[in-house]
């Protein structure tokens, strides 16, 4: 009997139990970690000597061409996306309302798009030069001077006008947050309207545009289609060069890290300089500036300004691919079927396992016991600033050693299943999952965030499990921000170029790639239709963008740009969908917080 009352007594050794959720959350970080991992660990391998020929020869050229698009584009999308949401949201003129969201439109347009229809409008044997050798007599190029189009400056000026809406939404947000009596102020003080813009609006807006210009930077290094188009070398160019004309992987893989470092760079300044600007709004609701009425040559000229942008990002390309593809035999062909079903099914099946992977990841760093999977949680986010063609290397490795240990173990077996990834869609669409999570994550947090508490935990004292309560109160509660974001991750898949470039199997052509292979043939009559299908898509992007709280549908509506702001929280929708939805009205918005509704190229 002692014995037994002493083994009573003995502390036993408690295995901790395994943590589902949690573990959950490790795995998600893991799959969206691992292109950057692999990337590092290819650049660290033998390059055979191109690394020191490439500093001799190319690479100057590659790292010279991109900080020169980066600050020509950075300088027009803040000049050109501040300006426009300066005059729609403090300025009344003709034409006011429309053009708060007509300002969106060239964010459908993917900047390649845009480079394929400005190249034919313009080239030696487009439209204009040929009118212009009727028109005047001329014979020969030798007999007048027209602008290079395959230059850097046409570069730059495409990428503006397709990417000046992400600093546009942010600013205008900015701008729609700004208490009218500072304004009132300054104006007491005898600054007028430039003055009060300088000292005033873009001070306190100077966060939000520094967001807006950071996304549009990543996308200007990210991007392949636009560049190879105006024959612009860059470092994106250089990794195709390098892996699939030099066949050195080691050396791409170098120019990727290098490139991962200049995202990085890029992301570690824009946060110093949101740190360093800080400022804080009243607690009590803010009165909002009343749109100051503009009249005569102002009043047109304001409208002119805000015009602009949207006929050259959105109205010209459109115009000119639409004169291309008047032919319907074009769109009867086969193949272009093939490549619709195809970007259809792969941004599909991207869009679904996005989301979910991002459910997972945030409610198992919400109910995880360990602290790693909340520290991992904003890292995730990193997919969205990584480039395709360095998204691409990153999986395309890995996923390839998978594919044949697999398919020497079951050949061994006497069966033969091929390579199950990368011979098939499935490395594209988790091309689609890494480069698009932030998406996904952003909804599913910010949606989470706003359920309260008391919900799932009375859910959980009526006997539910964890994941029981996910199905019954977060699911229904998020379900139209999870929507919002699956919406989006299947337009950026659609448009989605350099990864899918180099991750497709042989033979599979989606939209972005069809539009990519007809027009370096020079056949730009059939890119037209594959183009204009991906602006349809790219149209979706801007109805949710302007259908969110603050977009221009507020505008719209009588008195929109003067309400006044509630103090309750919002509640879980379509608004509340992470990138852009969520972060659409937040001065403070983060880089990898806004989905590139418009990018992929």
């Amino acid at each position: 009997m002692p014995d037994r009352i002493a083994q009573a007594f003995v502390p036993r050794l408690a295995w901790p139990r395994p943590d589902p959720w949690a573990a959950a959350a490790l795995g998600v970080a893991a799959l969206v970690l691992l292109p950057v991992a692999s990337v590092l660990w290819l650049a660290l391998g033998p390059s055979e000597g191109l690394w020191a020929h490439l500093w001799a020869t190319a690479l100057p050229r590659y790292l010279g061409n991109t900080l020169l698009l980066m600050a020509g584009v950075g300088a027009l999308t803040a000049l050109v996306g501040t300006g426009a949401a300066w005059l729609v949201t403090l300025h009344d003129f003709p034409g006011r309302r429309w053009l708060a969201w007509a300002l969106l439109l060239p964010i459908a347009v993917p900047a390649y798009v845009g480079a394929y229809a400005l190249t034919d409008l313009l080239e030696y044997a487009g439209p204009v030069q040929t009118g212009l050798r009727g028109l005047m007599g001329w014979e020969s190029p030798r007999d007048y001077w027209f602008p290079d189009i395959r230059s850097p400056w046409a570069a730059i000026l495409v990428l503006s006008g397709a990417l000046y809406p992400y600093v546009y939404v942010l600013a205008r947000a900015a701008f729609q947050e700004q208490s009218g009596a500072a304004y009132e102020v300054a104006r007491a003080l005898g600054c007028g309207p430039w003055g009060r813009l300088w000292r005033v609006g873009l001070p306190l807006a100077r966060p939000a545009v520094a967001a807006g210009v950071a996304v549009a930077l990543m996308e200007v290094v990210s991007d392949f289609g636009t560049v190879d188009t105006f024959a612009v070398q860059t470092l994106t160019t250089g990794i195709f060069s390098v892996w699939l004309q030099a066949g050195n992987l080691a050396g791409a893989a170098q120019l990727a890290s290098l490139a991962l470092a200049g995202i990085v760079i890029l992301l570690t300044l824009e946060k110093a300089a949101r740190r360093r600007r800080r400022s804080f709004g009243s607690a009590r609701a803010l009165r909002p500036v009343a749109p100051a009425p503009l009249g005569g040559a102002r009043a047109w000229a304001a409208t002119l300004a805000c015009l602009l942008p949207v006929l050259g990002g959105f109205a010209l390309p459109v115009a000119v691919l639409g004169w291309r593809a008047l032919d319907p035999a074009l769109w009867a062909e086969a193949a272009l079927g093939r490549a619709a079903l195809n970007s259809v099914t792969a941004g599909g099946a991207a869009a679904v396992l996005t989301v979910a992977l991002a459910v997972a990841m945030v409610y198992g760093a919400r109910l995880g016991r360990g602290r790693l999977p909340v520290l991992l949680l904003p890292v995730t986010a990193v997919g969205y600033a990584l480039p395709g063609a360095v998204l691409g290397i990153g999986l395309l490795i890995p996923l390839a050693a998978f594919d044949h240990a697999v398919a020497d173990g079951l050949e061994a077996l006497g069966l033969d299943v091929g390579l199950l990834l990368t011979g098939s869609a499935a490395a594209i669409v988790l091309a689609y999952v890494v480069r698009f999570f932030a998406v996904a994550q952003g909804a599913a947090d910010a949606g989470l965030a706003r359920i309260p508490p008391s919900l799932p935990m009375a859910a959980r004292s009526l006997g539910r499990t964890a994941g029981g309560t996910l199905r019954a109160v977060h699911l229904p509660l998020t379900r139209a921000s999870l929507g919002f974001a699956g919406l989006m991750v299947f337009v950026d898949g659609i448009k989605e170029l350099p990864a899918t470039l180099l991750l497709r199997p042989f033979g599979y052509e989606t939209l972005a790639t069809r539009a990519y292979a007809k027009a370096s043939l020079e056949d730009l009559s059939g890119a037209a239709p594959a183009a204009l299908a991906i602006c349809l898509v790219g149209l979706l992007a801007v109805a949710l963008m302007a259908r969110a709280p603050g977009g221009p549908a507020d505008l719209a509506r009588p008195g929109g740009a003067g309400r006044r702001r509630s103090s309750r929280p919002a509640r879980a929708g379509p608004g509340a969908a992470g990138p852009p939805g969520a972060r659409i009205g937040t001065a403070e918005g983060r880089p990898g917080a806004l989905a590139r509704a418009g990018g992929g190229g």
